[in-house]
């Protein structure tokens, strides 16, 4: 049985390593929008606000505590009073915030 757990634990990817290859499409696809343009630009504020929170969470400097704060401050403000610009960002800001918590359970 410890074996098994063992090997489960280590075939768990790090945080660090997911928040590192996420990182690396989230940068692709916001480029990729930025060079589109026109509505292809929601796309990229709702990508382009995740990546400092991969960048830290890939530096091993994800605050569990601070995100999860951040998280439900974030949920809270989101409403359908917003732009469509604010309305991405604060999708994107949730989204990562939350694939970061769960995949550092």
């Amino acid at each position: 049985m410890i074996k098994l757990l063992q090997l489960l634990t280590e075939v768990k990817e790090s945080i660090e390593d997911f928040a590192s290859t996420r990182l690396k499409g989230a940068e692709k696809i916001a480029d990729t929008t930025q060079e589109a343009g026109g509505l292809s630009l929601l796309t990229y504020k709702h990508y382009k606000v995740k990546l400092p929170y991969y960048k830290k969470a890939a530096a091993g400097k994800l605050n569990k505590d601070d995100a999860k704060k951040e998280f439900d401050e974030t949920l809270k403000s989101i409403s359908l009073n917003m732009t469509q610009n604010q309305f991405q960002i604060e999708m994107g800001r949730l989204e990562v915030l939350g694939e970061l918590l769960i995949e550092n359970k």
